[in-house]
């Protein structure tokens, strides 16, 4: 058999073993959707929720228009709060971190417990116009998708459960997180793993479309290095070492870098800053790093070598003006684990399950990415990240776009996710287990 023949013979093993591990996935031990979509209460909440698609639009660019910048939450949330309590829960509460909780209780006396939640904050700094506007047939603001759409989700699920008296087996922790986005570093989700330790799932409702599924999560390391010297006059005291040549220095030596594919693992110099004056030789100078992978081997390599760069570079600095007054503070400025939830996990089959009977065909693509969910996934506690609905991009800029585009999708799939996971009450038991290690 020919090289060429050999790999193309491995490739159809892998696709064959990948397409039964889905397969098996989708069958084994999961409970019946079938009885669930049966039942007329859920046929009526389905209904419920494409009827509802108008509003919940409406809800999400009115949450848009609530500015949520980071680490400067409150606002949005106590709005969020609000709406959680006119829905229903009047004991939906803001935690020491900032984040919205309610509890839906179910008939199983607190377990399973999943949690579903959506993100509050925004990566947009503070006085960034947030005013939604129509443009070329969709519509335009900061945030409009990321994660507006997926709170405006959360609310219309809450709202159709209790209106539909939807009972579960399983309680259902519903959260409106803080610190997802820029260097809040996940604070909000990891506060709530802090405080609440019979958490036994998780999903993120971040993202649109519902065939992208994120079970895998992507861990990221990211660095503030602040480079400084003696400064002077750039006539006078020529000959004195530069901290932004230093951090030039840096730079070229990181852009050539070598990472895998697969693992997928990058890196980038994000921001950088320093001087005084165009005629001073700099005696600070900064730059921030993000580094990222999903695996967590190669991520820590990466690191490692990036910040033998930096030091190598301020040696070079040094060495080019016999000077040894050029130095380099590195400080980690976000941790960001990473993480992966099998195939065969529940939590899995159920995402499965629910888009091919909210589609009608279609199964999602499992992916990785930096969510809310890495914080689970790293305890080994069953997640994953769904769409919210519709279509949209330009995702982090002042342009980002979003249209409703069979946006009801959302929320339906959230439904059918939550009912497998926790259990329709009198129809299915919950597919979720509860953890041992929980208390």
């Amino acid at each position: 058999m020919t090289l060429s023949r050999s790999i193309l013979a491995i490739a159809f093993v892998a696709v064959a073993q990948h397409a039964l591990v889905q397969q098996a996935a989708a069958q084994a031990s999961a409970p019946d959707l079938e009885a669930i979509l049966a039942d007329p209460k859920i046929t009526k909440t389905l209904d419920d929720i494409k009827a509802d698609n108008e509003r919940t639009f409406a809800e999400q660019k009115r949450i848009t228009e609530i500015p949520a910048p980071p680490f400067k939450e409150k606002v949005r949330a106590e709005y969020f709060q609000k709406r959680m309590q006119e829905l229903g829960f009047k004991n939906a509460s803001i935690d020491a971190e900032g984040n919205v909780i309610a509890l839906r209780k179910g008939s199983g006396g607190g377990r399973p417990k999943l949690v579903v939640s959506a993100h509050l904050d925004t990566v947009f700094p503070e006085g960034t116009d947030v005013t939604v506007k129509e443009k070329d047939g969709a519509i335009v603001a900061p945030g409009i998708g990321d994660d507006s759409r997926g709170l405006a989700t959360l609310l219309s699920l809450i709202k159709v459960m209790n209106e539909n008296g939807i009972a579960t087996v399983g309680d259902i922790l519903f959260v409106g997180t803080v610190g997802e986005e820029e260097l809040g570093n996940l604070r909000g989700v990891k506060a709530l793993f802090r405080d609440h330790t019979d958490i036994d799932g998780f999903i993120s409702i971040d993202g649109l479309g519902i065939t992208r599924v994120v079970n895998q999560a992507t861990g990221s390391h990211r660095y503030e290095f602040t480079f400084k010297g003696p400064g002077g006059h750039s006539f006078q005291e020529f000959g004195l070492p530069s901290a932004t040549h230093a951090m030039g220095r840096a730079i070229a030596k990181i852009s050539e870098l070598q990472t895998p594919i697969d693992p997928k693992t990058t890196f980038t110099v994000g921001t950088v800053t320093g001087g005084t004056s165009v005629n001073a030789i700099a005696a600070e100078a900064k730059m921030a790093v993000d580094m990222r992978s999903n695996s967590t081997e190669e991520l820590l390599k990466l690191e490692a070598r990036l910040l033998e760069l930096v030091k190598e570079a301020v040696a070079d600095e040094n060495a080019r003006w016999k000077s040894d007054k050029m130095t380099v503070e590195a400080k980690l400025i976000g941790d960001r684990p990473a993480g992966i939830v099998a195939m065969d996990s529940p939590i899995v089959q159920a995402t499965q399950r629910a888009v091919s009977a909210v589609t009608k065909g279609p199964r999602p693509i499992f992916a990785g990415s930096s969510t809310d969910s890495n914080i689970a996934m790293s305890l080994g506690i069953p997640a994953v990240t769904i769409g919210g609905g519709g279509e949209g991009g330009n995702w982090h800029s002042r342009n980002e776009w979003y249209k409703p585009t069979n946006a009801w999708y959302g929320p339906q799939n959230a439904l059918l996710t939550v009912l497998i996971l926790t259990g329709l009450d009198g129809v299915t038991k919950p597919a979720l287990a509860v953890r041992n290690a929980a208390k």
